[in-house]
């Protein structure tokens, strides 16, 4: 059979595979392991098991789990509720203050713990109860948490930065520093767009109540809340940046670092320990079986010729090498709706990154407009993983339609967002120049 043809059947049995409610891993790995077995024979299992081991062991995944296990730690360690004490009494004074403040904590969270999950069900907890008591509007109170969650996968130390690393034999280190002007970049639309709108409709957003203000004496001593934020920053983002760790042993020093800041909130205890070890096993191994699923998926593809197929069908086509690079962002957002990052990551990377590098395009700068798209996939149903976050902890009042409209001004900034890095380069290459290596 033609490769066209191969390429047909094999993503036909992806879909087929995923409509049934199978599994990721279980339908990548499935239709992996069935078209070698009747095209080659039993052989060629062999083929897979090699290639996939190769990838599994790379040392560079470890920094994987020990980052889960941070941001465990870190959503019980009290951390949030003193971040959000302290935006409450230094900006919630403004229209829409709560919902910046918010969106702030969720970027300096992302920055801590590399997870989105983290930021969108921590505020969902602590704030949202906070800004509909306050008469927030539904949407402008929901959409700024799921939102700056979703900074989780673009501001280092972002997991699946290390994964998308690993394929796109990448500098680990060089994508976190990477990330770090555009989640800036996306953090402050979101901010400006919360202060302008509250500002042109008041009833949105209001300030807090004067009776419930402090003085500021107070405030000055609610900013010790930032203090171990800014360290355990620091001892992750600092170490790799200035070459003093490896992404690997930082993930150490921040899993450490959680330990010790849920220790000094005096939340530490066997509970949390073992709590957060567990859901780390159990994220951990789900993360693997989708890498295993995925890259058996890549190795079958690529043994088919559909690497080579793709590449020249992008290489053949008379256009500008820019037309190529926004249709495979139009890719990207439209398989963010049906995959998870992971899966996207392991599918696409191989066909990608080598036309890029051919197209003359940084693949780094690439890797950064990546995971720029896949925040949008954050947010966009049927599959953004922070819609059903907050679905499952708002009150009942806050419908599903409540929910997909509060985003939509977010989907929007975040296509502006990467529109701003797509024309700048440099704010993406700019910080990852300066490492010293």
């Amino acid at each position: 059979m033609s490769v066209e043809l191969m390429t047909v059947l094999l993503f036909a049995s992806l879909l087929v595979g995923l409509v049934t409610g199978l599994p990721l891993c279980f339908v990548l790995g499935g239709v992996a392991m069935v078209f070698p077995f009747f095209l080659w024979g039993p052989q060629a299992l062999f083929m897979v098991a090699i290639n996939v081991f190769g990838t599994q062991v790379n040392i560079i995944l470890i920094c994987a789990g020990l980052f889960i296990f941070m941001a465990n730690v870190l959503e019980r360690a009290g951390i949030a509720e003193d971040l959000f004490e302290m935006m409450y009494h230094w900006i919630g004074l403004l229209r829409g203050g709560l919902a910046m403040g918010t969106v702030l904590i969720c970027t300096l969270v992302a920055a801590m713990s590399g997870s989105s999950a983290t930021g969108t069900v921590t505020m969902a907890i602590i704030a949202l109860p906070a800004m509909l008591k306050r008469n927030y509007n539904k949407r402008i109170a929901t959409g700024p948490i799921m939102a700056g969650g979703a900074l989780g996968i673009l501001i280092p130390p972002s997991v699946p930065m290390i994964f998308y690393g690993v394929m796109a034999q990448l500098s680990v280190g060089q994508l976190f520093m990477g990330g770090v002007f555009p989640g800036l970049i996306l953090s402050t639309l979101f901010c400006l767009y919360i202060g302008i709108r509250s500002w042109l409709q008041p009833d949105l957003a209001p300030s807090v109540p004067p009776e419930e203000r402090v003085g500021w004496l107070e405030k000055f001593a609610l900013l010790r809340g930032i203090i171990l934020p800014a360290l355990l920053i620091f001892g992750v983002l600092g170490s790799i940046f200035l070459g003093v760790a490896t992404p690997t042993e930082a993930a150490a020093v921040g899993a450490f670092g959680s330990l010790v800041c849920a220790a000094v909130h005096r939340r530490l205890n066997w509970k949390l320990v073992t709590e957060a070890g567990l859901r780390t096993l159990r994220m951990t191994c789900m993360v693997m079986w989708i890498l295993v699923g995925a890259h058996c998926y890549t190795v079958t593809y690529n043994a088919l010729g559909g690497q080579e197929l793709i590449r020249n069908l992008l290489m053949g086509l008379e256009v500008n090498r820019w037309t190529i690079l926004i249709a495979m962002q139009l890719t990207y957002f439209f398989l963010g709706m049906i995959l998870e990052p992971l899966a996207i990551i392991m599918l696409t990377v191989p066909v990608y990154v080598p036309v890029i590098i051919q197209l003359g395009f940084n693949p780094l700068w690439f890797g950064i407009l990546f995971f720029v798209n896949m925040e949008m996939a954050f947010l966009t149903p049927p599959f953004g993983f922070t819609l059903f976050y907050m679905r499952a902890l708002a009150p009942k009042e806050i419908t599903m339609g409540d929910i997909y409209r509060s985003i939509i001004p977010f989907v929007a900034l975040q296509a502006i967002g990467l529109a701003i890095v797509m024309i700048f380069p440099q704010l993406a290459l700019w910080l990852p120049s300066l490492m010293l290596r």
